[in-house]
């Protein structure tokens, strides 16, 4: 499985192109809103701050998980806006493409001063996916 597939290239290069306008400094959520706008005019279909259940211990739970974006069912973007990396955003992102069965997920943090060098991208290897 590549990391780099064309949806990634698609989604970090607007990405980078909003970063490149706005720069760091804005509220997570604008950065969402103006990539999830910027994502539709591409003609990909995107949700947003979608719920994630899950099953425990044979019961379903329906709180506490959200992701920013799921672009074509498949990606999993997660947003950040923080100077400081850190090791739990990728983490995160791993048990979400776990509960959802999906094999990669971005995470981009507009917060860093070259957006390069806010783009993880993480893989779940265990991924089967689940028929739609």
């Amino acid at each position: 499985m590549s990391h780099d597939t064309p949806l990634t290239r698609i989604v970090i290069g607007e990405a980078i192109q909003l970063h490149r306008t706005l720069g760091p400094g804005l509220f997570e959520s604008a950065y969402e809103e103006i990539l999830y706008r910027r994502l539709l005019k591409r003609g990909l279909h995107v949700d947003r701050q979608l719920l994630v259940p899950f099953t425990y211990d044979g019961e379903r739970i329906d709180f506490g998980f959200r992701i920013d974006l799921l672009v074509e069912r498949e990606l999993v973007v997660e947003l950040k806006s923080t100077e400081r990396p850190s090791p739990v955003y990728q983490r995160q992102l791993l048990t979400y493409l776990k509960l959802m069965h999906l094999p990669l997920g971005l995470v981009i943090n507009f917060g860093m001063v070259t957006l390069s060098a806010g783009i993880d991208r993480v893989a779940n290897f265990g991924a089967v996916p689940e028929r739609r």
